[in-house]
C-alpha cells in the first residue's frame, strides 16, 4: 500500500495490506520543535471539526515524549482560540499507581499540558486509584460503555466499540504501542475494551490498556515519533520491507479514518 507523504523527502512506498492498514499520511521535519508545531496545526483543525460536526472533540492521549510535543498548544494563537469546554481527555494506557505518582501518565499529563489549558476536571477520565489491575481495566472499560450508552462517546457502526475522534499515539523503540507489547498476547485481545497486564517490560508492572479493536476504531489517530531510539522501530514500520516477517504493534494501527504519523529527522534516520 503507498504511503502519502506531506512536507518531507518521500519514504519508501509499502505494501502492508497483510496487516489491513489504513492508508498513512507520513509527514517528516526536520525537528522535533517542527512536528510540535504542525501537531498543534493539525489539532486545532480537528477540534474545530469534531465539535462543529458533534458538539465535543474526544481526545486519547498516551504518555511518554508526546505530552511535550502538545506543548504548542498552551501557548497562542490556540490556548485562546480552541473551544476547550467541549474537549473530553481519556488515556491509551496508564500505570495502576496513584494519580499522584511520578509514574502515572494521568500526571504527566496534567502537569505538562491539562493543568495549562481550560478542560474542565469533569471532562477528564483518568483511572479509578485503589483498584487491581484487573478491576481497573474493567472499571475504565464500564465507564465508556456507559459514555456509549448516553451518547457522550460515539460508537463505530463497524465495530461496535467506542469511537474517538482523535487519538495520540507514540511508540516504544521495540514498535509496542500502548501498553500492547510485542511478546504479550494482550495484543491480540479481539473482544475487551481495556485489558491489563502484571509484567510489563518497563517499571511499573502494572498496568492497564485500550486493546487493538477500541484503538483502531478510532476516527483519527495521529503517530507522533520522535528521537533517535525509535528510528528501527520506524524502519520496521515505514520502510520498503514493512510487508516482510512478524508485525510489530505499532503496525496493528489501523485507523477507521485517517492515520497521520509526525516524524522528526531523528525517527526517521534509518530509513
Amino acid at each position: 500500500m503507498d504511503v502519502k507523504v506531506v512536507n518531507s523527502t518521500p519514504l519508501h512506498s509499502t505494501s502492508v495490506d497483510l496487516y489491513k492498514m489504513a492508508l498513512p499520511t507520513v509527514q517528516k521535519f526536520e525537528s522535533e520543535e517542527q512536528v510540535a508545531v504542525a501537531l498543534a496545526i493539525y489539532i486545532f483543525h480537528l477540534s474545530a471539526k469534531y465539535i462543529a460536526a458533534n458538539g465535543s472533540f474526544s481526545v486519547v492521549l498516551s504518555g511518554g515524549s508526546l505530552i511535550d510535543t502538545l506543548r504548542k498548544l498552551t501557548e497562542p494563537p490556540y490556548a485562546n482560540s480552541i473551544d476547550w469546554s467541549k474537549w473530553l481527555i481519556f488515556f491509551l494506557d496508564e500505570r495502576v499507581v496513584p494519580l499522584d505518582h511520578p509514574d502515572s501518565n494521568y500526571k504527566l499529563a496534567y502537569d505538562g499540558f491539562l493543568s495549562k489549558v481550560p478542560i474542565p476536571a469533569s471532562n477528564i477520565f483518568p483511572i479509578k486509584e485503589k483498584l487491581s489491575p484487573e478491576e481497573a481495566a474493567d472499571e475504565y472499560e464500564q465507564r465508556l460503555k456507559h459514555l456509549v450508552a448516553n451518547n457522550t462517546l460515539k460508537t463505530s457502526p463497524t465495530t461496535g466499540f467506542a469511537k474517538f475522534d482523535l487519538m495520540l499515539v507514540g511508540i516504544g523503540p521495540e514498535g509496542h504501542v500502548a501498553s500492547l507489547f510485542c511478546w504479550h498476547f494482550e495484543r491480540f485481545e479481539k473482544k475487551k475494551w481495556v485489558t491489563f497486564i502484571k509484567d510489563s517490560p518497563k517499571p511499573p508492572s502494572n498496568r492497564i490498556t485500550f486493546t487493538f479493536p477500541l484503538i483502531n476504531s478510532a476516527s483519527e489517530i495521529a503517530m507522533v515519533v520522535t528521537g533517535e531510539d525509535v528510528a528501527d522501530a520506524v524502519k520496521v514500520a515505514l520502510g520498503k520491507h514493512a510487508s516482510y516477517g512478524y508485525p510489530l504493534p505499532v503496525q496493528k494501527v489501523s485507523p477507521e479514518e485517517n492515520l497521520t504519523w509526525f516524524l522528526d529527522k531523528e525517527a526517521t534516520s534509518e530509513l
